[in-house]
């Protein structure tokens, strides 16, 4: 079972903090971690691209001529892709990207990460943050404590944490994220990981 330092907002220990075997030492499994950020990256794709096809272009369904007798090609409407302001052919149409993937391999993405993080030592647990109001500096002194300078941190909090993130926003590199809503992305995109110990609890509850 990994343990780990649990610190103050000055940077100094204050207690221990033994991490859940299941979700912190998991196997880490790269294929998955591939899956699930390729996944997320093709969510985000609008998919809006649309064009009419010969069902949607407005015109009538008579056919324009008789089928023989004029000597000229047979024609059944006006709304033929062959036809200038017919319906297009293949076209693309309103769509979702990214397909679906089964939620134990999104899971066992997310412990992969986890477990990347303690087996690096780059896991951080604060007793709590808590700031009076949002000042940048506040954050850039607590990075600095903590020995993160240049590098790029994910602060996990057990839930929203308006002072924090509006502290962060404008600190380069710095992200905020909700338990609830950690994902395999935001994990592969940072250096360190500074989470309260609130917020340990909840991701092992959860995850267990």
């Amino acid at each position: 079972m990994p343990t780990v330092a649990v610190r103050n907002l000055e940077g100094k220990e204050v207690s221990q903090l033994d991490l859940a075997s299941a979700i912190f030492e998991s196997d880490i499994k790269l294929h998955c971690v591939r899956q699930a950020v390729n996944r997320q990256l093709a969510r985000r794709r609008l998919g809006t691209a649309s064009t009419r096809n010969r069902a949607l272009v407005t015109g009538s369904n008579a056919k324009p001529w008789a089928q023989k007798g004029t000597g000229r090609a047979r024609a059944g409407t006006r709304k033929s892709p062959i036809w200038r302001g017919g319906g297009t052919v293949f076209g693309p149409s309103p769509r979702e990207y990214g397909g679906q993937i089964n939620r134990k391999v999104l899971r066992s993405a997310l412990l992969s990460c986890l477990s990347a993080y303690a087996r690096d030592q780059e896991i951080i647990v604060l007793d709590t943050i808590d700031f009076d109001k949002p000042r940048t500096r506040q954050v850039a002194d607590l990075v600095r404590a903590l020995d993160l300078e240049g590098k790029r941190v994910l602060f996990v909090t057990d839930e929203t944490n308006f002072n924090l993130a509006l502290s962060a926003r404008n600190v380069p590199g710095i992200d905020v994220i909700n338990c609830a809503n950690l994902n395999t992305y935001d994990l592969t995109t940072h250096d360190a990981l500074i989470a309260t110990s609130a917020a340990i609890k909840r991701i092992e509850e959860t995850y267990a």
